[in-house]
């Protein structure tokens, strides 16, 4: 069972609001508790559960994952009879099932920070599909992001088969608990509402900077693009927000003596969303993660 809170108004929808997925994403935590005290019933038309940390068990070690080294964002269904993950990947994804709507909260994480932004799965049900737009949007980043469906083990891909439309935020991360981070998501969260037509209040102003569609397999996989080939020490070449062109050097993994350098170069053009600030790495570890733009406004990318 998660620990949850639900509040509930004038006869509505259902959404779920999730945190703590993974035990070092701090500001979604805190965002989801302050919501907690900041929804106002009499405004609320319809049911709002809060979960503010869904991996209690990763949360008590101060690490991404609990003690059985399973990723949550990657074991869900789960099972009820498995490991610690496995039972609360089942716990979450009866929750999802549950939802007429869901909002999943990330950050990069005790290594990695990553840009503010919104994302969604190019949902096959077009109805479904328009509804995770209008949410995205609503959220007000300055990056929407649609990706592939094909991606399992998500709490998205099991609102993907429950046909319950759902967001994903990233925002924040690098250990910390950042307060603009924690005060985007709980505006974003309630601008969410607001577009669903379940909570009374002002329309936001349009802050979306990118918005990208990209259906190709790897889309939305940031793990996968720049893994470290070695172990080392990674110093980054690059900031958050900078755009690259390929062949561009992102950082360079060195020894303890500066003697041997592992280049890591930029393998297409994009803007760098996510970037490593933990300097150790052992081979495989995230280094980075592009965005596919050319430039600012709104871009759609087909599969290709």
């Amino acid at each position: 069972m998660l620990r949850q809170k639900i509040i509930s108004g004038a006869d509505g929808p259902h959404l779920l609001i999730t945190g703590g997925v993974h035990g070092d994403e701090f500001e979604p935590m805190a965002a989801v508790r302050q919501l907690a005290g900041c929804i106002d019933p009499a405004r609320l038309s319809g049911r709002v559960t809060l979960v503010p940390v869904v991996n209690e068990a990763a949360f008590a070690r101060g690490t991404r994952s609990a003690e059985d080294g399973l990723d949550l964002a990657r074991t869900c269904p789960g099972r009820d009879d498995g490991s610690i993950t496995e039972r609360t990947a089942a716990a979450l994804s009866r929750l999802i099932r549950a939802a007429d709507f869901y909002i999943d909260l990330h950050t990069g994480g005790a290594a990695l920070r990553i840009l503010p932004l919104a994302g969604y799965t190019l949902h096959a049900s077009a109805v479904v599909l328009e509804r995770q737009r209008l949410m995205a949007r609503a959220f007000n980043l300055p990056i929407v992001w649609g990706t592939t469906a094909r991606l399992e083990g998500r709490s998205l891909s099991v609102a993907r088969d429950a046909g319950v439309p759902a967001i994903y935020v990233e925002h924040g991360g690098g250990g910390g608990c950042d307060p603009s981070a924690v005060e985007a998501c709980v505006a974003g969260c309630l601008q969410v509402c607001t577009a669903l037509g379940m909570y009374a209040g002002p329309a936001p102003c349009d802050g979306v900077r990118y918005l990208v569609e990209d259906d190709r397999d790897s889309s939305g996989h940031l793990q996968v693009q720049y893994p470290a080939a070695v172990a080392g020490f990674f110093e980054p070449a690059v900031a958050l927000g900078d755009v690259v062109s390929p062949g561009q050097t992102l950082g360079q993994i060195v020894d303890p003596l500066g003697e041997i350098c592992e280049p890591v170069r930029a393998h297409s053009a994009g803007l760098v969303l996510l970037l490593r600030v933990q300097p150790a790495v052992q081979p495989r570890d995230t280094l980075a993660a592009l965005l596919p733009i050319t430039s600012p406004g709104a871009v759609r990318f087909a599969r290709s």
